[in-house]
């Protein structure tokens, strides 16, 4: 894979494995950084009472910022998904599974005398069973991605237009069970699908964007322009609205880290995509901490600013913890030991895969 992402004549980058590609790193530093900021500022804001000038950017991304980290996600699919069903699964099912157990049992470790305290700890115990059908927290993102895996490669023989539309339609329809996975699989399902079907367009776009970069940051004023208006008037909630700036907000964000990527600026979030489960399966401690210790002290009393460090404690905690879990030879952590593997190891770099 090219390290500038271009692409080869089948639409998927071409060079060596051992390359990663930058402008989705850079794409997936943005997205998670996004997330990082929406829990931190929406958990600020609802303990304090009051909202800040942070929750104008949390309100700003909300249309793209999920589908974005979705259709990234599929982006790579159609180079891996004729795997044999048994690679398959480990990569793309134990892989966030096994995740997904450890840092429910986490963030239960944590939250588990507060629950018990309003409850029982039997009803402790029956929330954390339920934790493994109903996703818990912030971890619904790694519990979605297997299913989504799955359902792709098992729909593959299935007319792909067909698969989207009605993908497209469920996204529409605004489904709402009360289940996280039923709702936010038909909510979701539509971006990932189309990271896994319209791939070459997707660097094809990148690589207009690096070719012509004065024609990119035009195009990405106009849709910053856009999508505040229609967000600010409400009209980003609309059904088909939402699913267009959806796909307007991904192109953007694509489009935002192949400029990064060209001029090699804000490399810290370039870090942050290559490491983005890192964060993602981290972030709750240094967060809820800050978060309680700033309000608590009222050391600051601007909440935007308050939600602000809290999002910035998120992210470099999140690393934090990474660093540490090393050093203490406590990677289980973050990597997959060799008893939750179900096909043989990986031998060396391979692809750039969704986290």
């Amino acid at each position: 894979m090219a390290a500038s992402g271009t692409i080869a004549a089948n639409g998927l980058p071409r060079a060596s494995a051992a390359a990663r590609v930058d402008w989705v790193d850079y794409a997936k530093g943005i997205c998670i950084v996004m997330v990082v900021m929406m829990h931190s500022v929406l958990g600020v804001e609802l303990a304090a009472g009051k909202t800040g000038f942070m929750h104008v950017a949390v309100a700003f991304a909300k249309p793209f910022r999920m589908p974005d980290f979705f259709l990234i996600s599929g982006l790579f699919l159609p180079l891996v998904i004729d795997r044999d069903w048994r690679t398959y699964l480990d990569r793309k099912v134990m892989h966030f599974a096994y995740f997904y157990v450890v840092w429910v049992t986490i963030q239960f470790g944590f939250k588990a005398p507060a629950f018990a305290a309003e409850s029982s700890w039997r009803e402790v115990g029956l929330l954390y069973l339920e934790s493994l059908i109903e996703p818990f927290g912030t971890l619904w993102f790694i519990y979605l991605l297997p299913v989504f895996f799955v359902v792709t490669k098992l729909t593959r023989k299935f007319p792909p237009l067909a698969i989207w539309l009605i993908a497209a339609a469920l996204e529409t329809a605004r489904i709402s069970t009360g289940w996280t996975a039923i709702d936010e699989f038909c909510s979701r399902f539509v971006y990932f699908y189309s990271g896994y079907l319209f791939a070459p367009y997707v660097f094809a776009l990148s690589d207009r964007a690096r070719n012509h970069p004065a024609w990119a940051l035009a195009a990405l004023a106009a849709w910053a322009l856009v999508n505040a208006g229609l967000v600010s008037i409400g009209a980003s909630e609309w059904k088909i609205m939402s699913l267009a700036l959806g796909f307007a907000g991904a192109c953007a964000i694509i489009t935002m880290g192949t400029l990064l990527a060209r001029a090699q600026w804000l490399n810290f979030f370039r870090f942050c995509g290559q490491h983005s489960i890192v964060i993602y399966l981290a972030f709750f401690l240094p967060m809820a901490t800050t978060r309680t210790l700033l309000l608590r002290t009222g050391i600051i009393p601007d909440i935007g600013t308050v939600s602000l460090i809290v999002t910035i404690a998120g992210v470099l905690g999140a690393l934090a913890i990474w660093q540490v879990a090393l050093r203490l030879n406590a990677r289980f952590l973050f990597e997959r030991p060799d008893a939750f593997w179900i096909a043989p190891k990986k031998t060396g770099p391979v692809l750039q895969a969704a986290e």
